[in-house]
């Protein structure tokens, strides 16, 4: 405790306290240059995934995807950091597609987005190597989910 003490102290002399030390205490986790992948069939709701992960400066969404077949074939094409992916699309589904990516690549991690959060989809979400679970209508878990999934730690709620 000392010794982050200190180092909040450093910080604090170099960089106008307060206002500063709130942003370098968010970006202290292995997200920086993040590459995202973000799938869901509803257009208007992949922008709004964009803005929000785009307005955190070391996150960029570098491609979208509109079904499970298509987010596998983006996978296979270009590696991600981190894919953000609905549930229920048309033709593959979120839980297919994420088996199939972690088929692929089990270190790849997925945040499953959802408006149909139960014990049940936990439970075959880790199945499948999902590694967290936020429901679409909670910005705050969306944003928290990817900062601890980009720290290789679950972020399911229950």
């Amino acid at each position: 405790m000392d010794q982050r003490r200190a180092t909040q102290n450093i910080v604090a002399q170099r960089i106008r306290p307060n206002l500063h030390l709130r942003v370098v205490r968010t970006i202290a986790h292995q997200s920086a240059g993040a590459r995202i992948l973000v799938v869901d069939d509803n257009e208007a709701m992949r922008r709004t995934l964009r803005g929000l992960l785009e307005a955190h400066d070391h996150w960029k969404v570098c491609d979208e995807a509109s079904s499970g077949l298509e987010a596998v074939a983006k996978f296979d094409e270009q590696k991600f950091d981190i894919i953000v992916l609905d549930l229920q699309m048309p033709g593959m589904n979120g839980l297919d597609a994420a088996k199939e990516i972690t088929s692929r690549s089990p270190t790849t991690p997925i945040l499953m987005v959802t408006m149909h959060d139960s014990p049940q989809l936990e439970q075959e979400a880790r199945k499948a190597g999902i590694r967290g679970i936020c429901p679409k209508t909670d910005i705050q878990c969306l944003v928290e989910g990817i900062a601890t999934i980009l720290d290789n730690k679950p972020s399911f709620k229950r």
